[in-house]
């Protein structure tokens, strides 16, 4: 009898499989917690079969898998939502609130992995990495004086958000003697200032002095297509744009078309508007972007650190003292 009470008290938590072993290390400690896992690429009706043949579930870790209220029905007794990252625009944020559901992210755990990629995205482009190293490969040495690098030193960027992946950001561009321009609407002009940065009102106006663009802030209808075919022709022909931050933030045809007709000097992507982009993407042909397959937060140490807190925000919930500062409904508390 008292085993089956145990058992029956025990709290069951769906972890991805990209969960790293550390955070499983905090869960496994726990003898009321029973961990599954599951595929980070399951499809949404395997996902919720999956819940409903271990309801009730309690907790969730995510990784990129849809989480709303078909979910919610079919775990039973969800306490707690968390991401292993910091993005949840593939969650249904009224629909937990209105169960009084959490959703947590992991805080600053991947914070400097992103802005290290935002850096070395601009670094690549600017030092002409690709090209640089097409020419010691394929004999062209000869040519090398006809596409010269250039620096970051003295140069302008435009951090576009300034939440915890744009400050890093921000630090990183001032250790390159960069001028850091910043438009956040949500954030002070005086807190701007005190990181060593220009605050600026106007996107627009801020866009023709930037060498520079790297965007940092959420998916969010407000900003879903921000950077579009007007937004782009009043960067610098000499300009590059960033995006480590969510596919969707620019429109990517009209980024192919100042790409393809010289109005935009490069850019680097991170992130699609459709992930994976199909094959044959007509991005993938331009010699003047460079691309990676959403990892920027993703780092080896990152995982350890985003699994760990996610680990330690569903612990949290389940004992009763949720980690506010990691709550994103805060109405639920």
């Amino acid at each position: 009898m008292t085993t089956n009470t145990a058992a029956s008290n025990k709290k069951k938590v769906l972890v991805t499989e990209s969960f790293s072993a550390k955070g499983r290390a905090l869960l496994a400690a726990r003898d009321d917690i029973e961990m599954v896992e599951f595929s980070n690429m399951i499809s949404a009706a395997d996902f919720n079969t999956l819940l409903k043949a271990h309801a009730p579930v309690h907790g969730v870790a995510l990784g990129a898998t849809r989480f709303g209220e078909g979910e919610l029905e079919s775990s039973g007794d969800m306490k707690v939502v968390t991401r292993i990252g910091v993005g949840y625009d593939a969650v249904d944020v009224p629909a937990l609130s209105r169960r009084k559901v959490p959703l947590m992210v992991a805080g600053t755990a991947n914070s400097p992995s992103v802005a290290e990629q935002a850096l070395f995205m601009m670094l690549t482009l600017a030092k002409r990495a690709n090209e640089m190293h097409a020419m010691v490969r394929d004999g062209t040495w000869a040519s090398r004086l006809g596409v010269l690098p250039f620096d970051l030193y003295g140069k302008t960027v435009l951090i576009v958000g300034f939440g915890r992946i744009g400050t890093r950001t921000a630090k990183r561009c001032l250790a390159m003697e960069m001028q850091v321009l910043v438009y956040d609407p949500y954030k002070p002009a005086a807190e701007i200032t005190a990181a060593g940065c220009e605050p600026v009102a106007d996107l627009d106006a801020a866009l023709p002095r930037a060498d520079f663009v790297s965007i940092h802030c959420p998916k969010t209808p407000e900003t879903v297509g921000m950077f579009n075919a007007a937004r782009l022709r009043l960067m610098k022909p000499t300009a590059y744009l960033i995006n480590t931050a969510r596919g969707g933030l620019i429109d990517e045809a009209a980024l192919y078309d100042a790409l393809a007709s010289g109005k935009l000097a490069g850019a680097g992507l991170d992130v699609f508007e459709q992930e994976p982009p199909p094959v044959g993407h007509a991005l993938h042909a331009l010699p003047n972007v460079i691309m990676a397959p959403h990892v920027a937060g993703v780092t080896r140490e990152a995982v350890d650190r985003m699994s760990e807190q996610t680990a330690r925000n569903i612990l949290s919930v389940l004992d009763g003292a949720p980690i506010s500062e990691n709550v994103i409904n805060k109405d639920v508390l």
